[in-house]
């Protein structure tokens, strides 16, 4: 299986393409709009004190996460050196990792686990070992903010092939680990009036005693 950025995908968003998604994505509206979001995850999932984000860009959803939650420890891994290097200046106290998830090995676990738009561009052959590291990472709960589709199907990005992947994500991390429940779920749309997010169709899991 491809690792140590041996992917196209790997090699697409360390480069020029994701500067170019750092650059169009950012903002404090952004950064409102993640809050609205993650409350309403963490109205459900009580006693978080700390969380791990895979692929983390410049940190908008961790600077959400840290308006909420003001004492827990934040932890990130980001691909893209030069998102990497803006999160760490503008909130220096995340525990950041600069390589791709897919090499990554944590050193604890943390209460959340969390992708938002990244396992959408993963290449499908390696999502297990990304399912397998959000699971072991997890204390407790995951969290996929993805784009849903009941099944696999490509999508053009942007005008590149073979860099967008819909699926149910959720669903195979519960056929993958069946100690896992969903606790709650939810789709934002972009044209929301008042916190539009990108279409995105979220599921927040926990692991519970078999």
């Amino acid at each position: 299986m491809p690792n140590q950025l041996t992917t196209d995908q790997e090699h697409f968003w360390q480069g020029s393409f994701g500067d170019s998604y750092s650059d169009r994505n950012r903002g404090p509206d952004l950064v409102a709009a993640n809050a609205a979001f993650f409350g309403r995850i963490l109205s459900r999932a009580p006693g978080i004190q700390s969380i791990l984000e895979l692929g983390a860009n410049i940190g908008l959803n961790l600077q959400a996460l840290r308006q909420l939650l003001p004492s827990a420890r934040l932890s990130a891994v980001e691909i893209n050196t030069r998102a990497a290097t803006e999160l760490s200046r503008i909130q220096p106290d995340v525990a950041l990792t600069i390589g791709s998830i897919l090499d990554y090995k944590p050193i604890a676990t943390s209460d959340l686990v969390f992708t938002k738009g990244v396992l959408i561009h993963l290449n499908p052959e390696c999502l297990p070992r990304a399912y397998d590291l959000m699971y072991h990472a997890s204390a407790r709960f995951l969290l996929v903010a993805e784009y849903y589709n009941p099944e696999p199907i490509e999508i053009t990005y942007r005008g590149h092939t073979a860099r967008l992947f819909k699926r149910d994500f959720a669903g195979d991390l519960v056929n993958r680990f069946p100690d896992l429940a969903i606790i709650d779920y939810g789709f934002i749309y972009h044209r929301d009036p008042v916190f539009p997010q990108d279409d995105i169709t979220w599921f927040l899991l926990e692991k519970r005693p078999t």
